[in-house]
């Protein structure tokens, strides 16, 4: 069956006369935009046909698409997310409600039962989302918009979401909506302007087609987060662990032999920020 696409203008900016790249897989293409100078997907899936994908049970599962085995990742992911959770905790960004978007299989939520009193999650795939709930404890539900209309967060968490979503923009002011005026978001995404991208080229594995539309960098980043109304954007560092096997399954080598357990952290694969909700906005 021919694939579902469609051509879009930039999602950062609206531009509609991009900068080809190199960078394809048939019938999918990274473009950058002339104006923001954001990177983007275009021609891409149509958004049904990716809302069809996601919900599809083996995303997390280890098929061609989605994640390779996202179960097998899990003391990676726990130890990435730690991290993130004691840094967030230095800065004053935990305590009170949470809200992670793009829970996956739960493991930040998880994680998160000492640093914040109550947390909710939001994620697209009803099996992962019943494995999270069970998991973590939190409250699961299956998009934004089907969080409670009065529902605030101190904190919102979307960690390797941002670069799924078709309208970036118009997404973080509908999570503005839910933070608490004084309250952070906090995205990361997988760094455009790393070391990694340019030394592999077409390999870089966050070249994921067709469900990464957009591709930040320390320029394009910040800018989605003050367009979309927020203040005082903060870098955080974000040392991203692997399993190893994961790694040198990327350059072709056979990994069967080797543990999950086995893992590496990299530096640079994925630029985090954090942002403020201004109090203004609570009018």
């Amino acid at each position: 069956m021919k694939a579902e696409t469609e051509t879009g203008t930039c999602p950062l900016c609206g531009d509609d006369d991009p900068t080809l790249s190199p960078y394809r897989q048939d019938p999918f293409r990274v473009v950058r935009c002339k104006s923001c100078m954001l990177w983007y997907l275009s021609p891409r899936l149509t958004a049904d046909a990716m809302s069809k994908f996601y919900k599809g049970d083996s995303y997390f599962s280890g098929d061609e698409t989605g994640y390779v085995d996202y179960s097998r990742q899990e003391n990676s992911l726990r130890l990435t997310f730690r991290r993130l959770l004691r840094k967030m905790a230095s800065l004053g960004m935990t305590g009170g409600r949470l809200l992670e978007v793009g829970s996956g299989l739960g493991y930040f939520l998880d994680e998160a039962r000492e640093f914040f009193d109550h947390r909710s999650g939001v994620e697209l795939s009803p099996e992962a989302a019943a494995f999270a709930a069970t998991l973590s404890g939190a409250t699961m539900y299956e998009s934004v918009a089907a969080l409670p209309r009065q529902s605030q967060f101190d904190s919102i968490v979307a960690l390797h979401v941002i670069e799924h979503v078709y309208q970036p923009v118009s997404f973080l002011r509908l999570l503005g909506d839910h933070i608490r005026p004084g309250g952070m978001l906090v995205l990361a995404a997988p760094d455009m302007g790393s070391f990694w991208r340019h030394a592999m080229g077409r390999h870089w594995p966050s070249f994921k087609y067709p469900e990464h539309v957009s591709f930040f960098d320390n320029r394009t980043l910040p800018k989605l987060v003050a367009d979309a109304g927020f203040s005082d954007p903060l870098r955080l560092s974000y040392l991203h662990d692997f399993p190893v096997s994961e790694i040198l399954g990327k350059f072709g080598l056979k990994t069967d032999h080797l543990p999950d357990r086995l893992r590496l952290s990299l530096p640079a694969t994925t630029i985090c920020y954090a942002a403020k909700r201004p109090v203004a906005l609570a009018a």
